[in-house]
Formats: structure tokens, C-alpha cells, sequence
């Protein structure tokens, strides 16, 4: 994802510094080539010969190197950037790049460049909610920084909270999601996701483990990715960016209403969701009590729920149609049946039943399966596997993606 840009590390003396030369060959890893430059500090956390080692150019250091500066090196290393990266980025460096201060080779490279800076704050959890901090950061946002993190946990000083350095493998995936090519402009993509929940009575329901997080990944890297995106999503589904059109809903039926409300245009469609497939036929006015007696039974009569992802795909002008099978056992034999039955162009399929990977945690893995073969994806962040499936799907329907943009372009 990497390949042939150039990247700028900013170090800053904190001691999430320590991390560094593994952000470097994180980087390194997925393409980029890197030249690392420290803050007057930093050196005091890091050794520049371990950065020198694992990035293979020379680190940089001062504005005073006369063999660097005989030819403007630092203006010269501002245009070869194709992303600066501040990781670790202190208080104190921020408060400086909110102020438009260049007291050194990192501040000066951040105002000579064209190129995009991303800040990773790492610093107390007390220094990060300071009013002060928190104006700075809004300040880079202002003006076009990006910032990453920071995680919250416990921090070298014992204190826990909000502070930490996002991880290596996180601002490298951001980063690569930075430069994903605008493969799906033009293109108007509809993603389902999170559970559903069916009224038992006022206060129980039917429901699932899922949490939505794959979900809004794919539609934040359809976004990035250039498409416009429409995001349907259940209860309790956490708050996805702005710029992403979004229909909230609680029911099998609600989602199946909002889907076919706003179908008109999507050129591929997600479903994600884990819909529930049967609702209570009936639902109680009133919450259900206990009868008091012992080993008292209760009876409620099920009936079935739309198929939504079935009803898109069985339409006459329908779009690409990829869905999800979230499976315990047989996970491939399933997903495949489930694919040709429901006449789906692509199904993704994970085994819900390893712990490692799923509904509640970040990571997932998976395989895709579509009518020439498998492509699998082993077990990596959520978002990742969201460009990842994006890119793959791109290659496997291309033939689709350039005919549908070709209509939109000439509406």
C-alpha cells in the first residue's frame, strides 16, 4: 500500500520514542521509504544508529549539519516528502505546530512541505486533557494536520488514560489508507451494518453480539476510497464520520424499509448486518412477569423477517451485491451455499466462533468467495481488512465498477 512513497518520521523526546524503530519498519514493511528526523531531545530516548539501522539513510538531526544544509537539504527532504508523520508527538512540539513555531529541523519541515502531516500525541493523560493541549489539537485540525490517537491505557507514570501513542501497526494502516487511490469515485456504495433488535414486550428484545465495527470500517474505506456512502445502520452502532450519509434504525423491518428507500442509485451494495430472522409475532404491551410457579414455561411465536440482502439481490436492476456470513462451523461449505442461494455476487465469511477474532474486538479475518474462487484474508486490523476486501472486490468486478461509473458520469 506503501510503494515507492516517501515518508518522513518526526521524533519528539517522550518516551513513546521507544517505539519508533518499529514505526519504522512497519513503514518500511508495507512499501514506504523513510528518512527519520529527531528533536533536539530525542536522542536521549532512541539511539539514531537503530534508526539509521532499520530505515537505511542517515538520520537527521539539526538545521546546523553543514553537509546536509550546503544544498538546503531541509527545504530539499520538505519536497521529498510524500507524508510527514510526528510519532511520537509531545505537548510540547504540538503546542509549537499550532503556533506555526519552526525552532528546529522537524518545525521547519512541517511549514516548508506540501506534503500531508499526521500527529500521534503521546503524552500524561493529564497533559493531554489540559484545556491548553486540547485547544492545540483543535488548532491542527483547523488547518489540515491529521491526527491519530491517542490510545488510552497505562502510561509509563502509572497514570491511566487517554495518552498513549496509538500503535505502530495502527498509524501505518492509517497511513496507507491515506493513500488509497480514488478507485470507487463516481460510485455510490450502500453498507449495512450492526445487529437488529425485535420487541419482546416494552422492555425485552431479540438480539446479537454484533457491534458494527466492520461495518463502518467498510464504509469509512469505501469514503476514502472515493465513493459516496450511505450507512444503515442497527442499534447501538457507534458514530461514523460526517461526511457519511447515515440512517439509523432498530428493526429487521426498519432496515429493510431504509435500504429499499434509498436504493436508487447504489452501485454496490454491502450488507454487513447481522439481521435477526425471526421477530416475535406478537409483542406485549405490557413487560411480561414471572408467573411464580416452578419450571413455568412461555411460549413466543416466532415468524420470519425479510430477507433484505435476498430482496437486493433478486432485483431486476440490481447493484453489485456482497453480503456477510458470520458463521460457528463449516464456515466455507455455509457462506458458499448462502452465496448461491441467495444469487449474491460475493460473500464474505468468518468463523465467529474463534475468540480471537469477531463481533467485539478490533481484529477480524476472513475469506471471500465469489464465483471463480476464494481469496483469504488472515486475521488483521478491522479497518485493514476493510481496504483490503475494497481493493479486492475492485479487482474481481472491475469490468462492473468502470460501466457503472461511466453511467454516473454521463447523468
Amino acid at each position: 500500500m506503501l510503494k515507492n512513497k516517501h515518508i518522513v518520521l518526526g521524533i519528539t523526546s517522550g518516551i513513546a520514542a521507544y517505539k519508533a524503530p518499529m514505526l519504522v519498519r512497519a513503514l518500511t514493511a508495507a512499501g514506504a521509504e523513510v528518512q527519520v528526523v529527531l528533536s533536539e531531545n530525542a536522542h536521549r530516548f532512541v539511539s539514531p544508529l537503530s534508526l539509521q539501522a532499520v530505515s537505511g539513510h542517515p538520520v537527521r538531526q539539526s538545521l546546523w549539519d553543514e553537509a546536509a544544509e550546503a544544498a538546503m537539504g531541509h527545504i530539499e527532504l520538505a519536497r521529498w516528502a510524500d507524508a510527514i508523520v510526528i510519532a511520537p508527538a509531545t505537548a510540547n512540539c504540538i503546542a509549537h505546530l499550532a503556533q506555526g513555531r519552526a525552532p528546529d529541523l522537524l518545525g521547519t519541515l512541517c511549514l516548508a512541505t506540501q506534503a500531508p502531516i499526521v500527529v500521534a500525541p503521546a503524552m500524561n493523560q493529564q497533559m493531554f486533557s489540559h484545556p491548553t493541549t486540547q485547544r492545540n489539537l483543535d488548532e491542527l485540525n483547523s488547518i489540515g494536520y491529521l491526527i491519530v490517537g491517542p490510545d488510552a491505557g497505562e502510561q509509563a507514570c502509572g497514570d491511566v488514560g487517554l495518552g498513549r501513542m496509538t500503535e505502530p501497526e495502527e498509524i501505518t494502516n492509517y497511513l496507507c489508507q491515506l493513500f488509497v487511490p480514488p478507485y470507487l469515485a463516481n460510485l455510490t456504495v450502500m453498507v449495512t451494518t450492526g445487529p437488529t433488535m425485535e420487541a419482546i414486550d416494552p422492555v425485552r428484545f431479540i438480539s446479537n453480539h454484533s457491534s458494527g465495527r466492520q461495518g463502518l470500517a467498510i464504509a469509512q474505506a469505501a469514503s476514502e476510497a472515493g465513493a459516496s456512502v450511505h450507512l444503515v445502520a442497527g442499534p447501538g452502532v457507534s458514530a461514523s464520520a460526517s461526511h457519511i450519509q447515515r440512517t439509523d434504525v432498530v428493526t429487521a423491518l426498519d432496515m429493510y424499509q431504509a435500504v429499499h428507500d434509498n436504493l436508487a442509485g447504489v452501485d454496490i451494495f454491502v450488507g454487513v448486518a447481522a439481521v435477526a430472522d425471526y421477530r416475535p409475532a406478537e409483542v406485549a404491551d405490557q413487560k411480561m412477569k414471572r408467573s411464580g410457579e416452578k419450571d413455568a414455561q412461555i411460549q413466543i411465536n416466532l415468524i420470519e423477517n425479510p430477507d433484505i440482502i435476498a430482496s437486493v439481490a433478486n432485483l431486476a436492476d440490481k447493484p453489485l451485491v456482497v453480503g456477510f456470513a458470520a458463521e460457528t462451523n463449516d464456515a466455507l461449505a455455509h457462506g458458499s451455499a448462502k452465496r448461491k442461494r441467495k444469487g449474491l455476487d460475493a460473500i464474505v465469511v468468518n468463523d465467529v466462533s474463534n475468540p480471537n477474532i469477531g463481533f467485539h474486538g478490533d481484529h477480524n479475518a476472513a475469506t471471500l468467495i465469489h464465483e471463480h474462487g476464494e481469496v483469504v484474508f488472515p486475521r488483521q486490523p478491522k479497518k485493514q481488512l476493510a481496504v483490503n476486501l475494497l481493493h479486492n472486490i475492485g479487482e474481481i468486478f472491475a469490468n462492473k465498477f468502470v460501466s457503472a461509473q461511466s453511467k454516473s458520469m454521463t447523468k
